[in-house]
């Protein structure tokens, strides 16, 4: 019996994104979620398709493809992602943090990003609403925000009108082997044979890569989030704060502080949402599967955020929830072969980036599944990466 050409394991925003790219291209695709679409991580953060957030180089370069990507895919999916250019600020609360925003921002100039610094009033202009303490903030007009779960389902949707099968409820429980390939999945009691099989199951990835033989060092990393009732227009932009930069990308230096809220990882995400509701965030917390908030967590991160927004003390919270992102140690994803398997596919761990990157990552995964070349070299993604250590990949450039 013949399966489809790939099947798609995981029906968050990367899977979706997959899916619709492959299906673009005229692959017979068949994408199985476990659960409900967008169930998982997908459901469990903020809407920013923010690009001051990302490291200079090639996570920063996919991150502007994928934004560009962006500025046309309601249209091109024909469903309302809640797409708006809104920009984007991170905020700067100590004199001592300037230098090291300048020498980022520098970098990120230079490879084409947007950005400036804004000191002072000239920051307070642009958003009365922050504390008067506030010494600056980075600004860029190309950062954006959307509705997580509405691009889920618009990926879906689009998906399903070219031909690809959307199967909830289906949990992936094995994979069969013949040599070096994936011949069928095991879903739902199910056999399915399979052209190609790619992974888009985020922090439970290692799980199912384990019975094969390969260790991926990927860890859930939880976020704690806080939503507050609707208020009228408060802030125009999407904000960070120069200590989630630290947060990202120096887990390290967070064990010893003995600040909580440094130990917690807590930095400012926030964004006002379309009814008018805060969201804000986040923790970044290793503590394995554990996707309860906690009292302490949750204090820290609205203490941090009526410090840099006063008025937020003025709200009520009206829900906490949880979500754990897949992470790895250097920030990036994982795009591309399994190695030592010819069909096998990885596109997971994009942490906090998942949403922002969920375009570019489906449309190049299809590139490499289809075709065994993609517009960017992906060697900065590869799985091995760590095994046989990092080479140095060049400039994304990708085509209409």
């Amino acid at each position: 019996m013949k399966g489809p050409d790939v099947v798609v394991v995981g029906g968050g925003v990367i899977g979706t994104a997959v899916t619709y790219y492959l299906a673009k291209q005229g692959a017979d695709v068949l994408l199985l979620e476990r659960a409900e679409l967008g169930g998982e991580t997908s459901s469990a953060c903020d809407g920013f398709v923010i690009l001051q957030s990302k490291s200079p180089g090639v996570h920063l370069a996919l991150a502007l493809a994928s934004a560009e990507l962006y500025r046309g895919l309601a249209d091109e999916l024909d469903w309302d992602i809640e797409y708006r250019n809104c920009g984007g600020l991170i905020v700067i609360e100590r004199e001592e943090e300037l230098p090291a925003m300048r020498t980022f921002m520098a970098k990120q100039q230079a490879i084409g990003l947007d950005v400036r610094l804004l000191l002072g009033d000239e920051v307070r202009r642009l958003e009365p609403a922050l504390a008067p303490h506030i010494v600056g903030a980075t600004y860029s007009p190309q950062d954006s925000q959307v509705n997580p779960l509405q691009v889920v389902l618009g990926f879906a949707q689009a998906a399903r009108r070219l031909g690809a099968r959307v199967r909830q409820g289906v949990p992936l429980q094995t994979l069969r082997r013949a040599g070096a390939r994936v011949s069928a999945v095991v879903a739902g009691g199910e056999e399915i044979p399979a052209g190609a099989v790619v992974l888009c199951t985020g922090v439970f990835t290692p799980e199912l890569l384990t019975p094969l033989g390969v260790e991926l060092p990927l860890r859930p990393r939880r976020g704690q989030l806080v939503v507050t009732e609707p208020a009228p227009p408060l802030v125009h932009h999407i904000f960070l704060c120069a200590r989630y930069i630290a947060a990202k990308y120096h887990p390290e230096l967070l064990a010893a502080a003995e600040d909580e809220a440094l130990r917690l990882g807590v930095g400012l995400a926030l964004e006002q949402t379309g009814s008018g509701g805060f969201l804000i965030g986040s923790t970044r917390e290793f503590v394995g599967w554990d996707k309860r908030t906690t009292p302490l967590g949750i204090r820290e991160i609205v203490r941090h955020a009526t410090r840099i927004l006063p008025a937020l003390a003025q709200l009520n919270a009206i829900r906490t929830f949880a979500g754990l992102r897949p992470y790895t140690p250097d920030g990036l994803p994982f795009l591309g072969p399994v190695p030592g398997w010819e069909n096998l596919y990885i596109a997971a761990g994009h942490e906090g980036d998942g949403i922002a990157l969920a375009p570019i990552t489906g449309r190049l995964m299809a590139e490499l599944i289809l075709t065994g070349r993609t517009s960017f070299p992906l060697t900065d993604f590869a799985v091995d990466r760590f095994a046989r250590g990092k080479d140095q990949g060049g400039q994304l450039k990708v085509t209409p």
